[in-house]
């Protein structure tokens, strides 16, 4: 049966400076409940620069241009590092500013909800025509609209407005009246999502050398639903990218699971590709806006900057097996179950162990553990410690308790299997799958011949259930070996050659 196999991925950060102040949940909220905080006094002037952005060594781990084994060569607080990498571009994807991401989030725009004010949009065109990926699209912006026209929507209809360095520079109008699915604060948060994640496909496609219209199916695993009244979350941001895209093959779906939701779609993705449904599938997430500056609170009583001030999304192809790529073992799946329990030992053995058994393989034959890849430089100031360290720590007392691993050997466990954290805490962004594109790498170029992905979730917060989630796949070194599916038109005609001769040597038996 075909293998599935990882065809290449990309990923993209986007510097959302004012998205901060006026569309991050923490800020907004202390904004009703305190407005006259402290804390928004002081918020501006703990942002960061683009420049600030782009010469943080987590940024450029995140786009490729640093491997995640390098951050080891900087002491904590990254932030007060200086990368020596200050690149926009890099083997992944990109760091994109936010005044062209703006002209993004009307490119993509389906329903002329977005309105940029003329002479902003004047100077968006200019700067898009020098995009590579996005200069045929220039021609959407049209012509922009008068300020006094953008101040009625926001001040009479309820539009979200817009800013760029302070400056109100367009809005997102809502799209009904009454209909709270529909509001101009869940569609910027929408529009967001699909922005970011046409960006990230777009690099995808761009770095791997791709032909857009050979993609089949595409999975959205972001945290955000769009819909209206009637279906709240109906979908599609999956068909929505791929039209913006230029995915005119292709069909898709959005699959959610809180954070667990990317390791979700890859498993889905893969099982799609060897059952023979479709050759490629792309996985696909864009940011959130609600969780910037999430842990900003802290950050600020630290003297620290808001380090949460990009959207991040990616991109991810699933194909059939090429004889190159990494393959992914569909047959290894570690999965959380209704009945696994919450303590950590549990999970990590329904996630861990439980596939390596299957597979006959000890926690040491795993060469790298991608798991919760948040970075330690925004959450141990916040309290939440090192997330990555912690996971490992767990995964290699397991080690231990299965005599697989000295106990003297722990903290190398956690040096040699694991991995410092480089992402960005956007809930399903960190999830496992930040370290897939390395790891297409470190598989076919490199000395690695395992990997395990682990996506965990938490379910609770929708207040459905107080479950846990997760889900793992282990991804291998492939044989060299390329699967092909059924017959060529020529062996047919071979074999049909064959039969009739077989057929008349019968007869004349007869």
């Amino acid at each position: 049966m075909n293998k599935p196999v990882i065809k290449g991925a990309g990923y993209v950060l986007v510097h959302t400076p004012d998205m901060i102040i006026h569309n991050g949940t923490t800020q907004t909220t202390e904004r009703v409940t305190n407005p006259d905080s402290e804390y928004l006094k002081k918020l501006p002037e703990h942002i960061r620069s683009y420049e600030e952005v782009l010469n943080y060594a987590p940024n450029q781990v995140y786009i490729g241009n640093m491997h995640p084994e390098e951050l080891r060569e900087y002491a904590l607080p990254w932030c007060s590092k200086d990368a020596n990498c200050k690149d926009r571009f890099g083997k992944f994807g990109e760091i994109m500013p936010q005044d062209e991401f703006i002209a993004l989030m009307k490119i993509v725009d389906a329903f002329d909800l977005v309105k940029i004010e003329k002479g902003f949009n004047k100077i968006l065109k200019e700067k898009l025509r020098h995009h590579h990926l996005l200069k045929d699209d220039v021609a959407r912006l049209k012509e922009g609209e008068e300020l006094s026209e953008i101040e009625k929507f926001i001040n009479e209809q309820n539009a979200e407005a817009i800013y760029h360095e302070g400056n109100l520079v367009g809005c997102v109008k809502r799209a009904h009246d009454v209909d709270a699915n529909l509001t101009s604060h869940i569609l910027f948060e929408n529009l967001v999502v699909k922005a970011s994640g046409v960006l990230a496909f777009k690099h995808l496609v761009d770095k791997n050398n791709l032909n857009v219209a050979d993609i089949d199916y595409i999975i959205e695993c972001s945290e955000e639903a769009c819909g209206d009244m009637n279906q709240r979350g109906g979908g599609n941001f999956a068909k929505a990218i791929a039209e913006c895209s230029g995915a005119i093959n292709a069909t898709g779906s959005d699959t959610r699971g809180f954070c667990a939701a990317p390791t979700h779609a890859l498993i889905q993705a893969a099982s799609l590709v060897k059952a023979g449904t479709y050759e490629n599938v792309v996985i696909v997430a864009g940011g959130a806006t609600a969780k910037l500056g999430m842990n900003g609170k802290d950050h600020v009583k630290k003297e620290l900057p808001i380090l949460e001030d990009v959207v991040g999304a990616f991109a991810i192809l699933v194909s059939k097996n090429d004889g190159i790529n990494p393959i992914i073992r569909t047959d290894l799946v570690g999965r959380h179950t209704v009945g696994t329990g919450s303590s950590p030992q549990a999970v990590i053995t329904s996630l861990v162990t439980a596939p390596l058994d299957k597979g006959g393989l000890k926690i040491t034959d795993i060469d790298k553990y991608s798991v919760e890849m948040q970075n330690p430089d925004i959450t141990k100031p916040a309290g939440a410690g090192d997330v990555p360290e912690a996971n490992y720590k767990m995964i290699g007392a397991l080690g231990v308790k299965r005599k697989e691993l000295d106990r003297k050997e722990l903290l190398n466990f956690v040096k040699e299997h694991g991995m410092p954290g480089w992402a960005p805490t956007q809930g399903h962004i960190p999830s496992g799958v930040p370290y897939i594109g390395f790891a297409k790498e470190d598989l076919t170029e490199g000395k690695l011949n395992r990997v395990m992905i682990i996506g965990k979730g938490s379910l609770f917060l929708g207040r459905m259930t107080n479950l846990f989630d997760g889900v793992s796949v282990v991804i291998e070194r492939n044989s060299g070996v390329e699967e092909t599916v059924g017959v060529s038109k020529e062996e047919i005609k071979n074999m049909i050659a064959e039969a009739m001769k077989d057929f008349a040597s019968h007869l004349l038996k007869e």
